[in-house]
């Protein structure tokens, strides 16, 4: 048995570490060696005699410290995943006569005057995965980042959330409930809901069955291995036919939305999609940075560049001094500049369709993400850790997701927005009320 460079121990492998150690400790005489048993440790297991003796130092200082997950180089073992986004923000939290109930936790918490605090938030996660580690100054910058903020309430201090957050999802709700026919699983316009995903070719169930007296050893890879990249868009109907793209990655680590990039993006929505959907469809998308590509005539943004607002607000007839600083150009632009226009809206438009971009930080509004989670789950049972079989059960996986699936889904998503809705409008009309 030998290890991977560079790769650190888990619990398992530390503690078989130990009884190797301790074996060649007891019965070294019998080998003939002149080396030292944490030298034929390091040699038997195949890895550094400096490992060898780190792990038998902690070993002996706490016998419990080799029971610790690893370290991951480079990003630290608390930080949040962003898969906690759904954790933190749907589901089942406070029970009432009536029996639990699906609502958004840090919101329904301030709707019934629960005191939330951040350690209040990190019982919950570590709760949810026992296995992860949820530091606290770490948690408050991931909080910050979805959009919620600290500050003084109106009797208390509470979690909540940011106005701009607030502002994009009312939008979001607008636009939605105004292409809604009431009482009616239809809609005015047809709704297409596009994302990208991404799969790993080592994309495995984690949870296996095997024998208590041999433990949890399996024969399985290291790593995440190469991945495929995915876009493709649903309707009620299912996937829209002919619009599926795969194609490999050409790099192993870093968020997926790196391989992509508006050409790829513009080229996709151009050839595959928009062929292929109803007519006069309400497009649905999140906004990845390569949705949101500014048109050429478009008004800048507070993300562009410092020249670019100056020769916008100069070419608008707005005086400006030679000396401001962009921040004072970004004030400047906040008061008078009009939305964005976004260059795929316009290409959108041309085909007689619209876009509607979800709020930040809210995929629960997504349905197509509950469709990746089909997919990966599926395909998670049939890995054999191979590029082929990788492709061949991405296929298979995609037709487990049916027009049926699609339905439920989505009406699973409007309960979820009606949802938002409604306490939205509750959340401030407490407020209003306590301020009286």
């Amino acid at each position: 048995m030998s290890y991977i460079k560079g790769k650190p121990l888990c619990p398992e492998e530390k503690k078989f570490l130990v009884s190797v150690k301790q074996y060649f400790d007891r019965n070294k005489s019998e080998f003939g060696s002149s080396e030292s048993a944490a030298q034929m440790t390091a040699d038997a297991l195949g890895v550094g005699l400096a490992t060898v003796h780190r792990i038998m130092a902690s070993y002996h200082k706490a016998p419990s410290s080799i029971n610790a997950p690893p370290k991951v180089r480079g990003c630290p073992a608390y930080s949040v995943n962003v898969s906690h986004i759904n954790t933190v923000f749907e589901v089942p939290v406070f029970r009432r006569k009536t029996g639990t109930s699906k609502r958004v936790y840090i919101r329904q918490a301030n709707l019934e005057g629960h005191h939330i605090t951040l350690e209040s938030i990190q019982s919950f996660l570590q709760e949810k995965s026992p296995n992860e580690l949820f530091h606290i100054s770490t948690l408050a910058r991931t909080l910050d980042r979805w959009g919620f903020e600290f500050g003084k309430g109106v009797r208390t201090q509470h979690l909540k959330e940011k106005d701009y957050i607030i502002v994009a999802r009312q939008t979001y709700l607008r636009k939605m409930r105004g292409n809604r026919i009431l009482n009616s699983f239809n809609a005015i316009r047809p709704e297409v809901y596009l994302d990208e995903s991404y799969v790993n070719k080592n994309h495995s169930n984690d949870f296996v069955w095997y024998s208590s007296e041999d433990g949890p050893w399996i024969q399985k890879p290291t790593g995440k291995g190469e991945r495929l990249i995915i876009l493709n868009a649903i309707t009620k109907d299912g996937w829209i036919p002919n619009a599926k793209v795969v194609f490999k990655s050409t790099r192993k680590t870093g968020d997926y939305h790196g391989q992509m990039n508006w050409d790829l993006f513009q080229k996709w929505f151009v050839e595959k999609l928009l062929p292929n959907i109803p007519n006069q469809s309400i497009i649905v998308m999140d906004n990845a940075t390569y949705h949101n590509i500014l048109a050429e005539d478009s008004a800048p943004t507070p993300l562009s560049s410092k020249e670019k607002i100056r020769t916008w607000l100069e070419t608008n007839k707005i005086p400006c001094k030679d000396d401001c600083l962009k921040v004072e150009l970004v004030e400047i632009l906040k008061k008078i500049a009009p939305e964005p226009t976004y260059a795929i809206d316009v290409i959108a438009r041309q085909y007689g369709h619209d876009v509607i971009r979800t709020p930040p930080y809210h995929p629960e509004l997504q349905p197509i993400e509950i469709c990746w989670g089909i997919l990966k789950n599926e395909m998670a049972r049939h890995c054999d850790f191979t590029m082929d079989n990788l492709k061949f059960q991405l296929e298979k996986a995609f037709e487990k997701v049916t027009a049926k699936t699609c339905q439920k889904i989505i009406k699973k998503v409007r309960t979820v927005e009606d949802s938002f809705w409604k306490e939205d409008a509750k959340l401030e009309s407490i407020q209003e009320n306590l301020l009286l």
